[in-house]
């Protein structure tokens, strides 16, 4: 079973505000799941995340 995070958790994981994890939702770098008003995020796609960012 996937453990998921809200964008609250991400935000201080990155040390960004969570309006910029909401962005890169919007903009589709971050994949996430909606429950009601509020997001998700699976490890799986924090995974992917960092490694499409990855430089080397």
């Amino acid at each position: 079973m996937s453990e998921y995070f809200t964008c609250e958790e991400i935000a201080t994981r990155y040390k960004v505000k969570t309006l910029t994890v909401w962005d890169w939702i919007r903009r589709k770098k971050l994949s996430a799941i909606k429950i009601g008003r509020d997001y998700r995020i699976r490890q799986e796609d924090i995974d992917a995340f960092e490694k499409g960012r990855k430089t080397a």
